[in-house]
C-alpha cells in the first residue's frame, strides 16, 4: 500500500523543505510523504511505501581514500556496494567515514540522506540498477520521509553518472 501520509511543503520539517527545494532548483516536481513508520532502511521504505526493495534508492556516502573528498553512491536498496568495483569504476579507492563527516558534507543525518540538496557539492554516481525501474522511492531528508521520481530524472537532477557497484 503506497504511502497516504502527504504533508503540505510548509508543515514539512526544515530538512524536507530543503529536499523540496533543492529538487526545485534541479527542475523537479516532487510529492514528500511524511510517514507514520520508519523508513531508515531499505526493507523499512519499501514496506512503507508498498513497494520493492530494488526500487529503493539508498543515499550511501563514501571518501576517497586519498583525496579525502566525499562520494555520493545512489543504490538499489536490494544491492550491496563492492567498495572495490567502485573504486576501480571511479579511478580512486573508497572508504566509509564516520557519521560526523556524512553529516558534515550532506547536512542530513544517516538514516534520511536524500539524493539532493547536500551541504557541500558531492560527486555522484548512481546504480544502474535503479534505471531499469519507472519510479523509485528516495528519502527525503529524515528517517522517516521519501518521495517518489524517476530514476531517469533522478539521474539528471543529481548530475549523476551510471555506475555498476556490484559484479
Amino acid at each position: 500500500m503506497p504511502p497516504t501520509d502527504l504533508t503540505l511543503a510548509e508543515d514539512l520539517p526544515k530538512a524536507c523543505q530543503r529536499v523540496a527545494h533543492a529538487a526545485r532548483a534541479a527542475g523537479m516536481s516532487i510529492a514528500i510523504h511524511v510517514l507514520e513508520q520508519s523508513s531508515r532502511t531499505a526493507e523499512e521504505a519499501a514496506q512503507a511505501c508498498g513497494t520493492s526493495v530494488a526500487q529503493i534508492v539508498k543515499s550511501l556516502v563514501f571518501q576517497g581514500k586519498d583525496s579525502g573528498k566525499p562520494i555520493l553512491l545512489l543504490v538499489s536498496g536490494a544491492n550491496r556496494v563492492k567498495e572495490g568495483l567502485v573504486g576501480r569504476m571511479i579511478g580512486e579507492k573508497i572508504v566509509r567515514p564516520d557519521a560526523d563527516f556524512v553529516r558534515r558534507v550532506t547536512g542530513f543525518a544517516i538514516g534520511g540522506i536524500p539524493p539532493l540538496g547536500h551541504a557541500e557539492t558531492l560527486a555522484t554516481y548512481i546504480d544502474e540498477d535503479l534505471l531499469a525501474h519507472d519510479r523509485v522511492w528516495a528519502a527525503a531528508g529524515t528517517p522517516n520521509s521519501v518521495f517518489p521520481v524517476s530514476p531517469a530524472e533522478l539521474l539528471k537532477a543529481c548530475d549523476a553518472n551510471r555506475i555498476a557497484v556490484h559484479d
